[in-house]
């Protein structure tokens, strides 16, 4: 179409700018990534949709929760400019298709970048730069600065631009049947990663034991839950956590005061145990 509304790269690089350095903008266990992400699309929807009204209309796909690893995350931010760019161009794209992949894609790509960035690059960075800095030198510092700084930028640019090319080529396929088995797919396999990592780092156990006239246990409850279904309490907490928020619609931080409220308790008549000593 002649008329056809595209992105040029100033525009790009500014949005890329806004990520890069605003990722973690008004961060809280809340939102996350949330503000950051609507900070860097500004300069896309400014330029797609003249009109202030539209402005407001198209920003509402990036209000939902968003949380991945802000590197590999501009991929994503470079997707979503592309199909935002399809979406002003009426070729089937709407808000909802928007988020259903930004939710779909942050879990793979923190799951990757949490282990590839925060795991792998950074310690062997680390490590370089203490071997350089024996002997009080700060050479080591400074090589860390800069080859980190230099990484980050032009890796995350890169990330950025290369999502923006690919999405371009994926609207044809989030249309169709295939667009749909595509989604899906990367639904469960975001589901898979937030599987892991819950049963990698939430594990609520409980201490009752209930004991004889001889002062025997007779009865520990941890064991028996285990010999029936290990790690049901943690199950049980994030069903719990999952229902307040998605069917009660209670917020983040409130929920985790009912947490707080309800470990306090438990301390209190014995079913949890911190291991405290005093």
């Amino acid at each position: 179409m002649d008329n056809a509304k595209k992105l040029d790269k100033k525009t790009l690089s500014k949005s890329f700018n806004l990520w890069f350095w605003g990722a973690l903008t008004c961060f809280s266990q809340e939102h996350m990534q949330t503000f950051g992400y609507m900070a860097s699309m500004l300069p896309i929807l400014k330029k797609l949709y003249p009109k202030h009204e539209d402005q407001v209309n198209a920003i509402h796909a990036y209000t939902a929760f968003f949380n991945t690893n802000p590197m590999l995350g501009s991929v994503i931010v470079g997707i979503t400019a592309s199909m935002e760019e399809a979406r002003a161009n009426d070729r089937g794209i709407d808000g909802e298709t928007i988020n259903d992949m930004r939710s779909g894609l942050m879990g793979p790509i923190a799951g990757i970048g949490d282990s590839l960035i925060d795991g792998t690059l950074i310690p062997i960075l680390l490590g370089i730069a203490l071997g350089m800095s024996n002997g009080g030198s700060p050479v080591g510092a400074i090589f860390y600065i800069i080859v980190w700084v230099l990484l980050a930028y032009f890796g995350q640019r890169f990330l950025y631009f290369r999502g923006y090319q690919l999405g371009d080529k994926a609207v044809e396929f989030l249309v169709g049947e295939q667009g749909a088995a595509v989604r899906r797919a990367i639904g469960t396999v975001g589901a898979m990663v937030v599987g892991g990592v819950l049963a990698s780092w939430v594990n609520v156990t409980t201490s009752l034991k209930l004991y004889n006239s001889n002062g025997k246990v007779f009865l520990d409850l941890q064991k028996q839950l285990d010999s029936i279904f290990p790690g049901l309490l943690t199950v049980l907490i994030t069903i719990f956590c999952w229902w307040l928020m998605s069917k009660k619609h209670v917020s983040a931080i409130w929920t985790m005061l009912i947490l707080v409220v309800i470990s306090f308790v438990g301390v209190l008549v014995g079913f949890f145990n911190p291991g405290l000593s005093y």
